[in-house]
């Protein structure tokens, strides 16, 4: 026999139940999925993407397009803080308990005067560090990154109940230069700002159509330093080299003898790369100068090898030089960036995820690359990372480059230029996915 108190009890519990499926219900109604509101909302995304484009600024100067960035961010609601690391900006999404994702774009455009013809193309000219007027253009696609970032945060806004936890964007200064990530680190990124459980980058690559997207577990990118060397030796006549000591001699068998560290000091199985990419002595025909200047170029991925190499350009250049009878070279190593290990567990979870997005057939394996990029230093800091590379050019404008037998025009050429739109469908979505996954609401 059921009491009226059970009865009301159980009514109670049912209506409880009711009203629990209801109100998930209404969610699953009221949120509206990634692609379908990128279709919807991708024309005010071009639009800042041209403003971003034509106001491009070079790596320490990103003051502007700090400030826009930090609007935006303020304009979904994120908690914005500004200068952190020179003009780093960092946002932070809050949408109750649960872990920390970290967004990331790059700010700071290049030395290029833009060739494209577009008719947004850029036209700005600044002088630089050594106050020589340069033009500048987004040659690399930071204006892409940038606009990918607020439109992942405007959907992620406009959908909270998709997600759980809290979103970390962050608006990187100085990637060109290698320094932004170390510099906003510096300043207490991860003490200041909750350390993130995971941290995700999307980055433009100019031979993947537009639609499509590629990574790749384990090393993806390359430990980058750059190397100066400067032979000494004593200047005099041309005519009479017995009275000298000629630096320019010691530069020429140093670039010759420097090749041997890769073809045989490195395992042949381990990437290596040293470029002599500048070499400067003398004044005249007739005259043997004092120095001659050199700027390597060093890429590996495996530390031990970075290290071997880097070991290896001075005990070259030292040996040259005794040979010579020369004075001691002067060596100067300018830390770079390390290699980018995109973390295997991280990209398994999200592989799945890209394919629903893109498709099966339009998310591809990644070739390694001896390029570099400074997102490494977060993974370095702890941080489970994976960059993913976005399509950007229109398959049918690739086609027509291979037809014409030329390669489309790289990242950091003048002429390079992404199909914006279509870019923005799949970066997006894409990413806005990539956040639901990883900051999944609590059941």
């Amino acid at each position: 026999m059921i009491r009226p108190s059970d009865f009301a009890l159980n009514v109670l519990l049912l209506a409880i139940c009711a009203t629990a499926i209801t109100m998930s219900a209404l969610r699953s109604i009221a949120a509206e999925p990634s692609k379908a509101w990128v279709d919807q909302n991708v024309e005010p995304l071009v639009e800042l993407y041209r403003h971003f484009h034509t106001h491009p600024e070079l790596s320490f100067q990103e003051e502007q397009t700090a400030e826009r960035l930090a609007k935006e961010l303020s304009a979904v609601g994120a908690e914005v803080t500004n200068r952190v690391g020179g003009f780093g900006i960092v946002g932070l999404l809050r949408n109750g308990e649960g872990p920390t994702l970290m967004l990331r774009t790059d700010l700071d455009a290049l030395p290029v005067v833009e060739q494209t013809n577009l008719a947004y193309a850029s036209t700005v000219k600044v002088k630089d560090a050594e106050g020589t007027e340069v033009g500048v253009m987004h040659a690399c696609g930071h204006d892409v990154h940038i606009t990918n970032l607020v439109g992942v945060a405007r959907y992620l806004a406009a959908n909270q109940e998709r997600w759980q936890g809290t979103i970390m964007f962050i608006g990187q200064p100085a990637e060109e230069r290698g320094a932004g990530a170390a510099a906003m680190l510096d300043e207490g990124l991860f003490e200041r700002f909750p350390k993130p459980d995971f941290a995700v980058a999307m980055h433009v690559d100019s031979g993947l159509a537009t639609g499509t997207v590629a990574y790749r577990s384990g090393y993806a990118l390359a430990n980058v330093d750059s190397v100066d060397v400067t032979m000494h030796g004593r200047g005099g006549h041309g005519a009479y080299p017995h009275t000298t000591i000629d630096p320019i001699v010691q530069a020429a068998q140093f670039v010759v003898a420097v090749q041997t560290l890769v073809s045989r000091e490195v395992k042949p199985i381990e990437p290596a790369v040293v470029t002599v990419g500048s070499i400067h002595g003398g004044t005249k025909h007739n005259i043997i100068g004092n120095t001659c200047h050199m700027q390597l170029t060093v890429r590996s991925y495996d530390d031990d090898v970075r290290k071997l190499l880097l070991e290896g350009i001075a005990r070259k250049a030292k040996g040259v030089a005794i040979g010579a009878g020369a004075p001691e070279p002067t060596i100067e190593i300018s830390e770079g960036t390390p290699s980018l290990w995109n973390d295997e567990d991280l990209a398994a979870r999200l592989d799945p995820i890209l394919r629903r997005v893109v498709g099966d057939d339009h998310v591809t394996d990644a070739e390694p690359s001896m390029g570099g990029e400074d997102f490494s230093r977060y993974g370095r800091a702890g941080v489970p990372i994976l960059m993913i590379r976005l399509g950007a050019v229109d398959s049918q404008r690739l086609k027509r480059y291979e037809q014409l037998g030329q390669p489309a025009p790289s990242l950091h050429s003048p002429l390079f230029y992404p199909d914006i739109e279509e870019a923005l469908k799949t970066s997006v979505p894409a990413m806005s996915e990539i956040a639901v996954e990883l900051l999944k609401p609590k059941s």
